[in-house]
């Protein structure tokens, strides 16, 4: 019996010990799953998905620094795997990578699912997520434009205003959207201020309730449909 649970001690270990990594894994009484972060690893460093920023302009794109040498999801079950220069949990070799003029810290990677082409990624180097709401300069912003199923639907005239029901928009973390008869829609809104990252987030509408996730659930007012027609 003692032996089991040192067994089972020294598992619980590993996982702890492996939380930093770009890998969580799964364990099942037969097998481990791994579900692995968005990242790619490239000059011995570790790059994460932006998952609330578009490229702002393809202008911004620079030159290409290298590819995609090994997808890891899919090909990976071992949680010793050690990452290497050229890994990417996603994207398949050969997916080309590019700098970002005056961004040592940001990559692109071009992608048909993105809104203006590319995806970005960051160095992850310990100064934390930059892209959430509270981190887009209001004050800057000069163009908002809203995205359904990847296809721009308005480019919003009245940004004042649009911005204004944003700031009003109520905490609600206990909201639960109404699915009984379809899913949520949902919409990309995109923010252009300055640089190459222009902050995207999604609106949702269940049929009743328009909310959105700028960092917790909140419930926005119905004003806000005007601009989704």
């Amino acid at each position: 019996m003692w032996k089991w649970l040192g067994i089972l001690f020294s598992i619980i270990m590993i996982i702890t010990g492996c939380q930093q990594d770009p890998m969580k894994q799964i364990l099942t009484e037969t097998h481990t799953e791994i579900d692995w972060v968005d990242f790619i690893k490239w000059d011995g460093e570790e790059y994460l998905g932006v998952h609330t920023g578009v490229l702002s302009n393809e202008s911004f794109v620079d030159v290409k620094i290298g590819e995609v040498q090994f997808k890891v999801a899919d090909n990976v079950s071992n949680p010793s795997y050690r990452l290497k220069d050229g890994d990417a949990a996603f994207h398949e070799p050969g997916t080309e990578l590019f700098s970002i003029k005056g961004e040592k810290k940001l990559m692109a990677v071009k992608s048909p699912y993105s809104i203006n082409g590319y995806q970005l990624y960051y160095l992850n180097d310990g100064e934390g997520y930059k892209w959430n709401f509270k981190d887009l300069p209001l004050e800057l912003v000069n163009k908002v434009e809203i995205y359904l199923d990847n296809t721009l639907v308005n480019e919003v005239d009245d940004i004042k205003s649009f911005l204004e029901i944003l700031r009003k928009s109520t905490l609600q973390s206990s909201f639960q959207p109404n699915t009984n008869y379809q899913d949520p829609i949902f919409y990309e809104i995109v923010f252009y201020a300055e640089g190459p990252v222009a902050y995207q987030y999604t609106l949702f509408f269940d049929g009743e309730t328009y909310y959105w996730h700028p960092w917790d659930t909140e419930m926005l007012s119905d004003e806000i449909g005007a601009f989704l027609k």
